[in-house]
């Protein structure tokens, strides 16, 4: 507990190298050394002729150097801009750690692994919203230790940037169906805004009163006067305006299916949602030939989950959508998770029935009836006529 604990608040310092030396037995490499990359960090492992690398997500460092430190290898060093971290393991396997003023044999920064990435909400910038979340300072300074939620909410933007790089709006009409307490809704109508200067009418649904009443008091606090929050169920749902983008983050299973139903009978530019709960289909799945995809519950419920997915964005592609599954990493959850961004075409006619083939082929291959498509069919956007 003692040496995770350490290790965790070296790492919140964001150091731009580390060494693991000096194995306590006999182990394949000598030393390890570990560069920050900017999203990653790149573990380059020496033997004593060759070097091998791999590369680690920052999430995965303490669990990896917890591992090595004291089990394997007996010294950790470790530099940050102004610092510098001694770990070594006694031979009773009492750890020492020492940390200070960073000395002049310290390994300089290599430029390539010390440079930001380019974000599109740059540290220096005003923005609430992650000033609230704990993201920035009140100077605009991104909080170490919240590094990564800082860079998973650049990479959701840079998605919806993508696809409104060659539309060029003039304006942007835009729903949010289980807005929760609306983080990344108040981060992207910023960027929207501030960033891109694109006028911007948002709304923001949920089912939960409280929720509701505390995202309008805040989007009032920020002065964000083409944001506000409604009560109500996405099933149903009636859109004041013609709908531009719809935003759909972890509505729960089935909730999914009716944001995206509403999105295409609205004839939705874009469409971008990460699914959550997928559990429809895990339900129906009966696996006739492929028996062994539903014998296991856990590869039951992952591949339906997998499949559920499948099966929306072959949908939307029926429905004229340029679909694409993307690795989304959001911000609650550990795992990662994918997002579906979809906008509207061209797509071919040939393309638009493979789309539904392919549903329909899998549909029968594991007995399914996924709630998407029903709704599609009884509106007669898709079905015989493809």
């Amino acid at each position: 507990m003692e040496k995770m604990q350490e290790l965790e608040k070296m790492l919140a310092q964001r150091p731009y190298q580390l060494v693991v030396s000096k194995p306590a037995g006999q182990e394949r490499y000598q030393k390890i050394v570990l560069a920050d990359k900017g999203d990653y960090y790149q573990a380059a492992q020496y033997t004593a002729q060759q070097v091998f690398h791999k590369n680690l997500r920052q999430e995965e460092l303490p669990g990896y150097l917890a591992e090595l430190l004291g089990e394997r290898y007996l010294q950790l060093a470790a530099w940050t801009a102004g610092e510098e971290y001694s770990f070594r393991v006694t031979k009773k396997g009492k750890l020492l750690v020492h940390r200070g003023k960073k000395g002049g044999s310290a390994p300089a920064p290599q430029e390539s692994h010390n440079r930001q990435k380019n974000y599109l909400l740059k540290e220096g910038m005003e923005i609430p919203p992650l000033v609230d979340m704990g993201i920035f300072t009140g100077e605009g300074k991104i909080v170490r230790s919240m590094y990564d939620k800082y860079r998973q909410i650049n990479r959701f933007v840079e998605l919806i940037d993508d696809a409104l790089r060659d539309m060029k709006p003039r304006e942007l009409h835009i729903l949010d169906f289980g807005c929760g307490k609306s983080y990344l809704t108040f981060v992207l109508y910023y960027f929207l805004t501030q960033v891109r200067g694109i006028p911007v009418q948002m709304v923001g649904l949920d089912l939960k009163e409280a929720v509701i009443r505390h995202c309008n008091e805040t989007a009032e606090r920020y002065g964000y006067a083409g944001l506000h929050f409604e009560l109500g169920n996405i099933d149903g749902y009636q859109a004041a305006f013609p709908v531009d983008m719809v935003v759909t983050l972890h509505a729960c299973d089935t909730a999914t299916d009716f944001a995206l139903f509403n999105a295409v009978n609205w004839g939705a530019r874009m469409i971008f949602s990460a699914p959550c709960c997928q559990h429809e289909l895990a339900g129906q799945m009966e696996g006739g030939a492929l028996s062994l995809l539903t014998r296991y519950g856990i590869v039951k419920e992952r591949t339906a989950a997998l499949l559920t997915d499948a099966l929306r964005a072959n949908l939307l592609t029926c429905c004229g959508y340029q679909t694409q599954l993307l690795e989304f990493v959001e911000l609650e959850h550990t795992p990662k998770n994918l997002l579906i961004r979809a906008v509207k075409g061209p797509v071919s006619p040939e393309r638009r029935r493979q789309a539904l083939e392919e549903v329909q082929a899998a549909c029968r291959a594991f007995s399914l009836s996924p709630t998407l498509l029903r709704l599609l069919e009884e509106k007669g956007i898709v079905g015989p006529k493809f």
